[in-house]
């Protein structure tokens, strides 16, 4: 290979480019018209206008991927994650245009990416499996055979989904309807199709992995385990390696597992083979991503080992020429996410308007995030990835604690204040882990104030940091700016954190019910004079490919409400009144 197009965006786009570069292999980028100052494309080699604004008209669009790399003289294409990644159908037509495709061959895409057939490839190699459907339903009436059958709790899941979209977890009858149409619209606009799977759901489990790679020779290595427990609507937020406290019974069948699955699907490539741990030790095969995951870089800072430059190798046809290598020290990675934790992990699109990151030993960043950066609520919303490593587990912990005290973003609400929360978490940071893939939602949700904006345009402008010493110790204070003093280089140009006191826009008052966040309206489950009840749902908003339902705050009946499927709207909007 000479020149890679990276048929991608954002953070891993700039992870690619850097590995062509350390393989002195010339990249080429794509974009988005909304994406022409983006970050990556100042560290690729060269950069070509897709054009369009939305998924379709640019990322999605295989025709303008395919002139860009026949223009630019490309002769291979990496996906990255996400996106075109597992779409088997773009790796054929990446072949057939005489290019080499970095991922696994189109025919492995296609038995793995069908998360039924995947099933199915699971069971006949022995593999651990919860009980599940053997062809995607045909709609609630299965559903629920399904749960006369096995019972609850069960999971609908997307057959050509990934990443948590597409995936609900039903508790209770009453929810079958709702959350099974909610399934297919977001597989259907995250994938392209709807088609969805029931299976058994594990009760508090933990969510553990093995990055695997093959060579096309039929080896296969597992280069570490992982563990990505902690996760908010059913998508990653913090993930680790190797996986802590697992018995070496667990450690060997997951990777033994993991092994036949790849084998007997003909893989080459990375992949990763996900499972669910119970309480009781028991294992569960989840699914298999034919692509590189988010999370890679724990796993490549256990083990040395460049997992994008061994696709290179792979995609050459070259063998792997190792077995599972050996880990060292412990490695965790925090998703810093454009999401409010204090508000649900609401999506909020904006202006990032201060950007600083950490360092010191043991810290790296992965980011297609800067000061001035748009997050726009048509991509996903993460900007950026910590990855934390140390000798130990409790190192590693140690580390980012200081590192997420280093790490300042404006502008936009993060995860940060979660994930510094969670590292000094007896159930996450004590000496056994008491977590599992719902422990933020029912056990520790409620404990971060909500993001308040950094304060009014108004209070910005009349506030400013003036430097004191008090005995000899100098004191930052940020106030307002006091009547004849000059306040030299104001705050503004070092904006700081303010306390969340102020009224968080999106919340309801009175009658009126309002938007908390910028998205699509993909559903109106009322109309106006109907009676709701405190809690019941009223429309559903679509944010950076995962949906959001927006309940009534209060009983009483629906007035004003005019917003129709397929409406925008912003944070602050007037969705209804509900009167007395």
């Amino acid at each position: 290979m000479r020149k890679v197009l990276i048929a991608n965006r954002g953070e891993i786009a700039i992870r690619l480019a850097r590995a062509c570069r350390d393989a002195s292999i010339t990249s080429v980028a794509v974009y988005a018209d909304s994406d022409r100052d983006a970050p990556h494309l100042r560290v690729a080699d060269e950069a070509f206008c897709l054009g369009g604004d939305s998924l379709g008209e640019s990322y999605l669009d295989v025709s303008k991927i395919l002139r860009v790399a026949r223009d630019s003289g490309a002769d291979a294409v990496h996906p990255g994650y996400g996106f075109l990644s597992e779409n088997a159908d773009f790796a054929q037509a990446v072949q057939d245009a005489g290019l080499v495709w970095i991922g696994p061959p189109p025919h492995a895409i296609r038995r793995l990416g069908d998360k039924v057939a995947a099933r199915r490839i699971a069971e006949a190699v022995g593999a651990p499996l919860a009980a599940g459907t053997t062809t995607p339903v045909s709609g609630i009436g299965e559903v629920k055979a399904f749960v006369r059958r096995h019972g609850l709790p069960i999971a609908i899941k997307a057959v050509y989904g990934g990443g948590g979209r597409g995936l609900k977890v039903i508790r209770s009858e009453a929810e079958i309807a709702e959350l099974y149409g909610s399934a297919v619209r977001e597989a259907v606009a995250a994938f392209g199709r709807g088609e969805c799977f029931v299976e058994s759901y594990l009760d508090r489990p933990r969510h553990v992995e093995t990055q695997c790679l093959a060579d096309r020779y039929g080896n296969v290595v597992v280069v570490s385990t992982r563990d990505c427990t902690l996760q908010r609507r059913h998508q990653k937020l913090v993930e680790e390696a190797p996986a802590p406290f697992l018995t070496a019974e667990q450690d060997h069948q997951l990777r033994e597992a993991s092994k036949r699955i790849l084998r007997e699907a003909g893989y080459a490539g990375a992949g990763t083979c996900e499972f669910l741990l119970a309480p009781d030790g028991t294992l569960s095969f989840l699914e298999v991503n034919t692509r590189l995951q988010v999370e890679h870089p724990v796993t490549e800072e256990v083990t040395g080992i460049d997992l994008v430059r061994e696709m290179f190798r792979v995609a050459d046809g070259e063998p792997l020429g190792y077995d599972d290598p050996p880990m060292r020290g412990h490695a965790i990675e925090f998703r810093v996410n454009a999401e409010d934790p204090g508000r649900g992990f609401l999506p909020t699109p904006g202006v990032v308007s201060r950007w600083h990151t950490p360092g010191g030993p043991g810290v790296r960043i992965d980011s297609g995030a800067e000061c001035g950066s748009v997050v726009s609520p048509a991509w996903d919303s993460m900007l950026a990835k910590l990855i934390v490593t140390g000798a130990t587990r409790r190192e590693a912990l140690e580390r980012s604690r200081r590192a997420l005290a280093e790490f300042e973003v404006e502008g936009v609400a993060t995860t940060l204040p979660f994930h510094a929360a969670v590292v000094t978490d007896p159930a996450f940071a004590g000496e056994e882990l008491r977590i599992h893939t719902r422990w933020i939602e029912t056990e520790f949700g409620g404990r971060i104030a909500a993001y308040d904006g950094g304060g009014t345009t108004a209070e910005r402008e009349n506030r400013a940091t003036y430097v004191v010493e008090v005995g000899g110790k100098r004191i930052e204070l940020n106030m307002p700016v006091l009547a004849g003093v000059a306040a030299g280089a104001p705050a503004d140009e070092r904006p700081r954190r303010r306390s969340a006191s102020r009224k968080t826009a999106g919340t309801a008052s009175d009658d009126a019910l309002i938007c908390p966040m910028q998205g699509t309206i993909v559903k109106v489950a009322v109309k106006n004079g109907q009676q709701v009840a405190a809690g019941d749902l009223v429309v559903v908003l679509e944010a950076m490919k995962m949906e959001q339902p927006l309940s009534a705050h209060k009983p009483g009946v629906v007035r004003g409400l005019s917003s129709n499927v397929g409406d925008s709207v912003s944070n602050g909007a007037h969705i209804c009144d509900i009167a007395d």
